[in-house]
């Protein structure tokens, strides 16, 4: 059967997230600053695959001062994404660690130098689940920008059968938002010690 538009499909999405979006209560703990309009510095939004579905709403109501880009991978699943993420206004950087994965650290490494901001699911697009990947780190120690880890709990939501059980907050439920303290890394860091510190402050078996 064939399949639409990728970017279209991305667009509709975009509108169902904001739509179910409307009925949801956000709860922000911003110990980052990530909300204040006087934060300038520029961030690597750092949060699990299966909760990305209020980043963009976080972004959209507490934070649309804040522009930059969001990494999503060479495949059609990320073209889709990459479609919804136009529509709430940020860049799409396509690119994973087996396509395109150079090229996409260049154009994150370019949007941390503009002085904006840039948004990763460290253990996307494919898992291991709650497992953080080399190249958030990698960014991180090249460029000296803060890793801002974001933990989403969710009150209610439906999770669905993928790798990494996606989940979608049920309408008029409430999403707790929990902004930690940047991270920041030298280029001398140690990768691992820095993908597990980055798995704690996300939070690992999360259910």
């Amino acid at each position: 059967m064939k399949i639409g538009n990728p970017e279209k499909i991305g667009k509709l999405l975009a509108w169902l997230t904001r739509l179910i979006g409307f009925t949801i209560h956000l709860e922000i703990d911003d110990r980052a600053r990530v909300t204040d309009h006087n934060c300038k510095q520029p961030m690597i939004w750092a949060f699990w695959h299966n909760r990305m579905f209020v980043i963009p709403l976080l972004r959209l109501r507490h934070a649309r001062h804040r522009t930059g880009a969001v990494l999503t991978s060479a495949s059609r699943d990320g073209a889709i994404v990459a479609g919804a993420m136009k529509s709430f206004g940020l860049t799409p950087v396509r690119g994973s660690s087996s396509r395109r994965g150079a090229t996409a650290l260049r154009e994150l490494n370019e949007t941390l130098e503009r002085g904006e901001d840039v948004a990763v699911a460290p253990d996307g697009p494919r898992g291991p689940r709650y497992k953080v990947g080399a190249g958030v780190i990698f960014l991180a120690r090249r460029t000296g920008a803060g890793i801002l880890p974001i933990r989403v709990e969710y009150s209610r939501a439906i999770k669905l059968k993928s790798w990494d059980r996606f989940m979608i907050p049920l309408p008029f439920s409430k999403a707790r938002i929990i902004c930690e303290e940047l991270i920041f890394l030298t280029p001398d860091t140690d990768v691992e010690a820095a993908e597990r510190q980055l798995e704690q402050a996300l939070g690992t078996g999360l259910e």
